[in-house]
């Protein structure tokens, strides 16, 4: 995740398949890593994404939980999606080049060296914060066509950009 006002870049590493579940844990994981005084300042968490298999606007799991992302911090989740070939306007695209540049002849020859090499890095000044995931996650998982009529009538989709621009709003308390 790259904070674009601040340049924070928090970098995890999976052992596993990268699945929905990994990406919104991942979400999870750097939203508790912010102070109360940061989430305060947080009106909106605005995910640029670039449409791949396990993110897009159509998946399933991707979006049922990314609808109890939104619920779990009380703030509106704003998914926008680049076109394909566009991931170069992706400023995680450009985190991630400047991570192989910088590790560029390395023998990653196990996870600590590349959580090393990694932490080490640096983008606009700063150095990340990196993370391990050791959790296993499954593949091919999918929710039922009425689970998801639930979780779509959550979702508002830019009438103009509906598979590029949704907004989730988190649940009202009573």
């Amino acid at each position: 995740m790259v904070n674009e006002d601040t340049g924070a870049l928090h970098l995890t590493f999976g052992s596993s398949a990268k699945t929905s579940d990994f990406i919104v844990d991942c979400l999870y994981d750097w939203w508790e890593r912010q102070s109360p005084e940061q989430r305060e300042r947080i009106t909106l968490v605005r995910i640029k994404a670039d449409n791949g298999p396990e993110s897009n606007g159509r998946r399933t799991p991707f979006l049922n939980r990314m609808v109890a992302f939104a619920d779990h911090i009380g703030k509106p989740v704003q998914l926008l999606y680049y076109p394909p070939y566009h991931s170069k306007y992706n400023p995680v695209e450009r985190c991630r080049g400047i991570l192989e540049q910088h590790w560029n002849g390395t023998l990653l020859v196990d996870a600590r060296t590349m959580l090393e090499w990694a932490k080490s890095m640096t983008w606009k000044g700063l150095n990340p914060v990196v993370e391990m995931s050791r959790q296993v996650y499954d593949k091919g998982i999918s929710l039922s066509k009425t689970a998801m009529k639930d979780i779509e009538a959550r979702l508002q989709r830019n009438p103009e950009l509906p598979k590029w621009d949704i907004l989730i709003q988190p649940a009202v308390s009573v």
